[in-house]
């Protein structure tokens, strides 16, 4: 190739242009230019809306996952802020409902210590309060413990009372507790009078257990069902006119000879807490002076005769 040919220009990257201060300057002062005349003439307001609303759908397509998380997450601490205060009101739900009933069972508690009270008051003997401890072990008996015992005077025979009527008798004693056979035991019983009749009859404990029934009753007895039979005080030992039963059924059988007269207890035996135990009315009666033993015949006569 001839050398005259030959491109003797220098490459482009040689090649000599404005400077980098010259360009910093140049837009620089361009920059603010056009920011003096889009605040003062609004020129790029327009363009500005365009393109906004063009992008404005990707905008609202990018913030779909974003939404979905917030949303995700408000959903879920909803959800577990909902089942603790469920839980949080069935825990108060279940306290207010454990001190109501330990309101009620505390008013039932004051009425029954009251109409001991009560009765304490109008008995004309004397009386103690107690507390049964728990039921005897034996299942074939009606038997209750309570925290009295010969310390505190208790004796044996004693009638055991509540505001409802009579419950039974003590008929074992110990230092600091007794045991106190109830009316329905199969082995109890108590003379009662019929206050709409004055009926006297012995009511005793049924064999299961479950209530009592008057025995040795004529079948043409006058008895009829809701009488009421309270104590009649000839046994030395229940003061009269407490509430013992009332007649539950009447069967009389003209074959037998006797009537079958079942009663239901005044003083339900189960549940009960608090009880008074009396003092037997026949303790109380005045001793009777014991009188010297007559001396034979004889043997006056053989004084009259010294005397002589």
């Amino acid at each position: 190739m001839p050398l005259g040919t030959l491109d003797r220009t220098p490459p482009p990257f040689f090649r000599q242009g404005p400077s980098a201060l010259t360009k910093l300057v140049f837009f620089s002062a361009l920059a603010l230019f056009l920011m003096v005349a889009d605040r003062r003439l609004e020129l790029t307001r327009p363009l500005r809306g365009a393109i906004a609303t063009a992008l404005h759908p990707v905008e609202r397509s990018l913030l779909v996952p974003v939404d979905g998380w917030q949303f995700s997450s408000q959903y879920l601490r909803g959800l577990q802020s909902a089942i603790d205060g469920e839980a949080e009101a069935r825990a108060q739900l279940a306290r207010v409902a454990e001190r109501a009933s330990r309101a009620d069972l505390l008013e039932r508690e004051n009425e029954r210590l009251r109409g001991l009270l009560d009765l304490r008051a109008r008995l004309s003997v004397r009386a103690q309060a107690a507390e049964v401890l728990y039921e005897a072990s034996d299942p074939y008996s009606r038997k209750v413990i309570i925290d009295r015992g010969l310390r505190q005077g208790v004796v044996l025979g004693a009638p055991v009372i509540n505001e409802a009527g009579v419950l039974g008798q003590v008929t074992r004693t110990y230092p600091l507790s007794s045991e106190v056979t109830l009316l329905t035991d199969k082995e109890a019983a108590i003379p009662l009078l019929n206050t709409r009749t004055q009926l006297r009859a012995v009511a005793h404990g049924l064999s299961a257990g479950a209530g009592m029934e008057l025995r040795f009753l004529a079948h043409n007895a006058d008895v009829q069902v809701g009488d009421l039979l309270h104590t009649s005080g000839v046994d030395a030992v229940y003061p009269p006119g407490l509430e013992v039963a009332k007649v539950a059924s009447v069967e009389r059988r003209a074959e037998g000879g006797f009537a079958r007269v079942l009663l239901t207890p005044a003083a339900p035996p189960d549940g009960v807490r608090h009880v008074l135990v009396l003092e037997p009315i026949g303790s109380q009666l005045p001793e009777r002076a014991v009188s010297a033993p007559a001396e034979p015949a004889a043997v006056r006569a053989v004084k009259r005769g010294a005397k002589k």
